[in-house]
């Protein structure tokens, strides 16, 4: 049986087709991730804008084509931070026309049950552990443990709305951006997280576009091979340097260095930031990064809805 599942998010969209294995394992066929800003202007506005969303329904063109080509049996597909808040109801219909299937903009608590499923996969985790997806609209941060294969018991989710881009719209005016915009993001993620579960003492994954971005840069993965970036280790030691340099590089600086992709130059700092209050908040020396996530916890689901019908 063959899979196709698209996250839409804030700054990305990513698309996974894999196929279930007799040994019940999801192999992957195919991954892509695009960068098409949909959330661009979303906290101002409220609304997604319409260069926005050109972007994301010619990348959604593209991915709908890949999917024709691997004869797939299911297709799912969801919506994030920047659909949730923008109330994209003539956007969705537009998703659904290209894709042939409707996207299910989905709460920020099932994107966080689908990113700690998703994130874990090709991991072996031990006991109770933190799960964390940085995106460009909000923060998912997960405290659970893996049942097997597939499946999670899981403690609580919180979905924290400080993202990439949204504190990068927010707070950064300059270029470099000044101390004080740095320290004006730390305080708004530093109030966020007192809702979210004690992280201290539990052992980190983090998952999505900036922590991989930020694995790439520090230890050097050029070209980006998912291979490489999942499972490896981040330490929170490496993950101050790469701020030092980051935040007092410009944008056009940062697009120039090697595992940052340049469309991510200009939020990466912020999302940096994030990462690095989460590590303090859980009182981590290191944390584990996933290349995996919401995607893969539809795959999951998809395949096993089919499995017990």
């Amino acid at each position: 049986m063959r899979v196709a599942t698209i996250d839409i998010g804030t700054n990305s969209v990513l698309l996974l087709i894999a196929e279930l294995r007799k040994s019940g394992a999801l192999h992957p066929l195919l991954e892509r991730a695009t960068i098409t800003r949909l959330g661009e202007g979303v906290d101002e506005k409220g609304a997604l804008g319409d260069n926005a969303k050109t972007r994301t329904l010619s990348c959604l063109k593209e991915y709908a084509q890949l999917i024709s080509e691997h004869d797939v049996d299911r297709i799912g597909a969801v919506g994030t931070s920047a659909m949730r808040d923008a109330g994209s109801d003539d956007f969705s219909r537009q998703v659904e026309q290209v894709l042939g299937a409707p996207p299910e903009v989905i709460s920020g608590q099932r994107e966080a049950l689908l990113t700690f499923d998703g994130a874990l996969a090709g991991l072996e985790p031990d006991g109770i552990i933190a799960v964390f997806d940085i995106g460009g609209g909000s923060t998912e941060i997960i405290v659970g443990a893996r049942l097997g294969p597939s499946g999670a018991s899981l403690k609580r989710a919180v979905s924290l709305d400080v993202g990439s881009v949204r504190l990068t719209e927010r707070y950064i005016k300059s270029d470099p951006p000044t101390p004080d915009e740095l320290t004006a993001i730390r305080r708004e993620v530093r109030v966020a997280l007192r809702k979210a579960p004690s992280l201290a003492g539990r052992p980190l994954v983090g998952v999505a576009g900036t922590v991989t971005t930020l694995t790439a840069f520090v230890h050097e993965v050029v070209p980006y091979d998912p291979r490489m970036v999942h499972g490896a280790i981040l330490s929170r030691q490496s993950l101050g340097e790469a701020i030092d340099t980051l935040s007092t590089s410009t944008i056009e600086q940062r697009r120039a260095l090697p595992g940052i992709e340049p469309a991510r130059a200009d939020v990466i700092v912020a999302g940096a930031l994030v990462a690095d209050e989460i590590c303090a908040a859980a009182e981590a020396a290191r944390l584990v990064v996933s290349d995996r996530g919401v995607r893969w916890g539809l795959a999951n689901e998809l395949t096993q809805t089919v499995e017990t019908m």
